[in-house]
């Protein structure tokens, strides 16, 4: 019974995202919270959709204050790899899968590197906030991403 739910508030969700993103996102900005296990972290937190959004991410910003960041959104489930190409301040980068939990992360990436830094499997979000973040918080692999909360 739970796995009949499970799936199809899965599947409900993704249709959802692949239907309206642009609706759902509308703001460019909103809250974000990961349940960590010392308790909920919340963030505001920059949408990128759009492959010119995703393109130019957090790039030439000098400065990115604690509890913000930048949320990269993608429709179905891929492997992704990123970049600190012109990104001139050190980021962690969180790996989130299409169930909202942490799959990977990279923490404290180089600044303006053109390294790549991949996903490690399928995800549906990355992400991107000031280095040390991770650490702070106490963000593990495994915790609960809740975007709108």
């Amino acid at each position: 019974m739970h796995k009949s739910i499970f799936i199809f508030v899965l599947s409900f969700t993704t249709m959802v995202f692949s239907v309206v993103p642009h609706i759902c996102f509308a703001e460019g900005q909103g809250p974000l919270t990961i349940m960590t296990s010392s308790g909920a972290r919340h963030f505001t937190v920059d949408y990128a959709i759009t492959p010119t959004e995703k393109a130019k991410g957090l790039m030439h910003r000098e400065s990115l204050p604690k509890s913000t960041g930048m949320l990269f959104i993608y429709q179905t489930p891929e492997p992704i790899t990123m970049w600190m190409k012109n990104t001139p301040v050190s980021l962690d980068m969180i790996f989130i899968s299409n169930r909202g939990r942490i799959r990977y992360i990279e923490e404290r990436t180089e600044p303006n590197s053109t390294r790549q830094i991949h996903s490690h499997g399928k995800v549906s979000a990355v992400l991107e906030v000031v280095a040390g973040t991770v650490k702070d918080f106490g963000i593990k692999v495994g915790d609960e991403v809740i975007l709108g909360k």
